[in-house]
């Protein structure tokens, strides 16, 4: 049983675009849709990218707020 079912439908569209981004700055050629011809490589790359930013951004809003 999958429980893939967004809490906020709303983000659904943000997290594509997210991803997207991520693919393009690793010089991953992403489009709409399937993309099962990525190789692990590249799809781990993609999800690499994505985890390095929201770190990045989750670091930057915690010195805002601890320096504030």
């Amino acid at each position: 049983m999958s429980n893939n079912k967004n809490l906020v439908p709303e983000a659904k569209e943000a997290l594509n675009r997210f991803k997207m981004e991520a693919a393009a700055e690793v010089g991953v050629n992403l489009k709409q849709g399937y993309n099962g011809n990525l190789t692990s490589k590249e799809a781990g790359s993609i999800g690499g990218q994505m985890v390095k930013k929201m770190v990045e951004s989750y670091e930057n809003s915690v010195k805002n707020t601890t320096n504030g």
